[in-house]
């Protein structure tokens, strides 16, 4: 799978700008089978206008972009505040190749001020997408190991990741990004937002690893698009088959 990571800056609150955006960029790679976009692109990191920017999954905006997916015959996850349930979710929306909603995972680890402005998610589980089937995490939720373990012993092929992360965390999900990627034993697609939003400066940083901890790939912390192929899973070595060797009656988790 060629995946591109566009790793771009949001135009705060022009939802028809992301969009624009969001149609430009699958369209300029529509080599890649997959095209990952970070946390919140369409509305933004505005936390207390989220209310307002949020779309509809069937909605004008997603449509242009399932549009643009289909006309380029690549899949898309892309980061959106979106209306569920009487409030708004912080949402990863994966588009199949052919314009199709794939899935949609609501981010389920909310970080400080987001608590105020979303519903968590629910669930954590892999949406098949191309024929992969992806473990969607969002910001937050790849600080949890928890997360990644439970996607990947619900039989993920690969873990994308997609984030606002801001100064001063870059460490932070530098970190987290390989040890997700080495103790799943999963390829780990991770891209962040460049750019700034009310104050908060984000850090870039995305990257592809490999099922090894190793970098394949990285964006520094401008705006740009990365295109790589991801690796196949597994550590190649059975002693670092983490899955086989777990003892659960061991651990505790909380």
């Amino acid at each position: 799978m060629r995946v591109a990571l566009a790793q771009l800056t949001s135009a705060p609150g022009d939802v028809a700008a992301n969009v624009a955006k969001v149609r430009e960029t699958v369209g300029a790679h529509c080599g890649a089978d997959l095209v990952v976009f970070p946390e919140l692109f369409l509305s933004g990191y505005l936390l207390d206008a989220i209310g307002e920017l949020a779309s509809d999954l069937d909605g004008a905006e997603l449509a242009a972009v399932r549009g643009a997916a289909a006309a380029a015959g690549s899949a898309v996850v892309l980061g959106v505040a979106e209306r569920w349930d009487g409030a708004v979710a912080n949402s990863a929306v994966l588009v199949a190749a052919d314009g199709a909603i794939a899935g949609v995972y609501r981010k389920t680890h909310l970080f400080g001020a987001e608590r105020d402005a979303f519903v968590a998610g629910d669930r954590l589980e892999p949406i098949e997408l191309g024929g992969c089937r992806l473990g969607p995490m969002i910001c937050f939720d790849v600080e949890f190991p928890e997360v990644a373990r439970t996607l990947l012993l619900d039989d993920a092929d690969a873990l994308v990741t997609i984030a606002a992360n801001m100064a001063p965390f870059a460490d932070d999900h530098e970190l987290a990004a390989r040890a997700r990627a080495l103790e799943s034993g999963l390829p780990h697609v991770y891209v962040n937002r460049s750019g700034a939003d009310a104050g908060l400066r984000f850090v870039g940083g995305s990257v592809v690893v490999a099922p090894t901890g190793e970098v394949i790939g990285r964006l520094g912390e401008e705006a740009g698009v990365l295109e790589a192929d991801l690796p196949r899973s597994g550590h190649g070595d059975e002693r670092l088959d983490y899955r086989r060797h777990l003892r659960p009656e061991l651990y505790r988790t909380a």
